[in-house]
């Protein structure tokens, strides 16, 4: 279906608000608001899906008029506390239309980290108390629109709706294509970082394509990756486990491999580190000011000095950069110290096509990382 037709559907219920966090999935939908739709639709990109469903609730309390919140399947994870203690018909009865991209449908090939959650996805709408319907090219577009009547219907009982989209349902004949003016590609400077290590040393990199570089050139550079935990999951969560190992690993140096993105996500956990300050971690955030590995929408943050921001939490030495010769200049220069360190590097928004992915499964890397630390 074109996105056009189903973005036509969403007005004439009347929402004027789009706002979450873009997926793979809905990537037709979220270029789409990102270009044409924004002479139709207020858009904000928040931190997260939890965020965008507070910002819905906000919206609906000063105008009467339902927002529409769209997130990866996985982004009903951080929904769950407004949905359940405020948006609830036993709460607030706070109307709103979610768009929820459907990664691990079952019976469909997708990544590891969506397996479960494509599993649950519907029965997760069902304990929420969500009607939902399932949307993808097996449907008529009459059988759509009745869709949405029922959707229309659920809102103005002061409810929530979801549709739940397939992969390639919706198609976009007019795509925007956001860029940065960053030159230094991401998987140079990860290349300068991996070459920097010592055996030693423990990787932690964030989900999407970050993991899947540090996965490509560690196997190039160190002839193996069982140095590094490839977070291939849970968002914005990465520097807490990086966290985690600091602690119990304080004769060994932790690098955290970051996203903007990710960094922002729950970007308590930065304030948190700041705090304790582990003295034997390096906090590294590569900045794209993107969601690029999930089709390239720009952060609701773009422009952020993400080094400001730790150095007001509380690390102790921050650095950013955005060449290759500054960051081989900052890596040896914090090598030795024994401080909580970030280094922002502002890098471009290319990749390779032919980035591959993590052969092994996560279970098995898992292993691996804990029997080279000693652990198992």
């Amino acid at each position: 279906m074109l996105v056009t037709d189903f973005v036509k559907q969403i007005k004439e219920l009347g929402i004027n608000t789009l706002v979450g966090v873009p997926d793979s999935a809905l990537k037709p939908f979220c270029d789409y608001v990102n270009g044409a739709g924004k002479k139709e639709f207020t858009h904000f990109v928040p931190a997260n899906e939890g965020a965008a469903t507070g910002i819905a609730i906000g919206t609906y309390l000063a105008t009467g008029i339902p927002a529409c919140v769209y997130m990866q399947n996985s982004g009903l994870g951080n929904i769950v506390n407004p949905i359940t203690s405020l948006a609830n018909e036993k709460v607030y009865g706070i109307p709103m239309l979610l768009l929820v991209g459907y990664r691990g449908e079952p019976g469909k090939k997708d990544e590891p980290q969506h397996k479960f959650m494509g599993e649950i996805t519907e029965s997760l709408l069902n304990v929420l108390d969500i009607e939902y319907s399932v949307i993808g090219n097996e449907l008529s577009s009459q059988e759509i629109r009745e869709k949405f009547a029922q959707a229309a219907q659920v809102l103005r009982d002061g409810r929530q709706y979801a549709f739940v989209l397939k992969k390639d349902f919706l198609q976009n004949e007019d795509m925007e294509t956001y860029f940065n003016q960053y030159q230094l590609k991401r998987e140079d400077a990860i290349a300068e970082i991996i070459n920097t290590l010592d055996a030693e040393d423990i990787v932690v990199s964030t989900t999407g394509k970050i993991s899947r570089e540090v996965y490509e050139q560690s196997n190039q550079i160190k002839g193996g990756h069982a140095q590094d935990f490839l977070t291939v999951g849970g968002m914005g969560h990465a520097s807490m486990i990086a966290f985690g190992i600091a602690l119990q690993k304080k004769d060994k140096r932790v690098y955290c491999l970051d996203g903007d993105g990710a960094a922002l996500m729950h970007m308590g956990g930065m304030a948190f580190i700041g705090k304790q300050k582990p003295q034997n971690l390096v906090h590294i955030c590569l900045n794209n000011e993107a969601h690029e590995s999930v089709g390239g929408m720009p952060t609701g943050c773009v422009g952020l000095s993400y080094a400001e921001v730790a150095k007001t939490v509380g690390y102790e030495e921050t650095y950013m950069v955005d060449s290759l010769q500054g960051l081989k200049d900052t890596l040896e220069n914090v090598k030795e110290k024994r401080k909580l360190i970030f280094i922002e590097i502002k890098v471009s928004m290319d990749s390779r096509k032919d980035l591959g992915r993590p052969k092994e499964t996560a279970e098995e890397n898992k292993n691996n990382f804990m029997k080279y630390h000693g652990v198992m």
